[in-house]
């Protein structure tokens, strides 16, 4: 990406949509998204066994005990999911638990539920619309430049 951009995250069972809870998505799917285009970054498959993986395969079952600090074989599925957001400014999905958006936000990944699934394609068309024109300030705060460092925005900058 040549100019102003986000890595943005999207929670996904099929590969194709945002359609996934944070905790029990199979995968999750990485995008550059500049004003203009969009690039496929990577895709992280996680299972219920364990350590997330690239390649083929995903998640078995549902993760729903992500309240507790473990699986009970010392597994945190939560804590591998929120690692894998280390480069991203931005984490679309279908929803997350209260303690799973803490330790998103606690990584100063802004979190973004969606209330119904919608095409990888139409979120990525969405959050380029919105660089587009005038972009809220929690946007504006998350862009990064072409070396991948945040910009950032002073609370006092004018809304154009």
């Amino acid at each position: 990406m040549n100019d102003t951009h986000l890595r943005i995250a999207i929670t996904t069972n099929s590969l194709v949509a945002l359609d996934a809870n944070f905790v029990a998505a199979r995968q999750m799917v990485f995008y550059d998204v500049s004003r203009d285009a969009s690039e496929f970054v990577d895709v992280v498959h996680f299972s219920r066994s364990g350590k997330a993986k690239k390649g083929p395969g995903g998640g078995k079952g549902c993760v729903m005990d992500d309240m507790e600090d473990d699986d009970g074989t010392g597994f945190d599925p939560m804590t591998e999911r929120v690692a894998s957001l280390a480069d991203c400014s931005v984490l679309f999905t279908m929803g997350l638990s209260d303690l799973a958006a803490v330790r998103v936000h606690a990584i100063k990944v802004f979190p973004v539920k969606s209330e119904k699934s919608r095409s990888i394609d139409e979120v990525i068309a969405n959050v380029q619309h919105m660089m587009r024109d005038t972009p809220p300030l929690w946007l504006r705060r998350l862009l990064r430049d072409k070396d991948g460092n945040r910009i950032g925005v002073s609370l006092d900058l004018q809304e154009e």
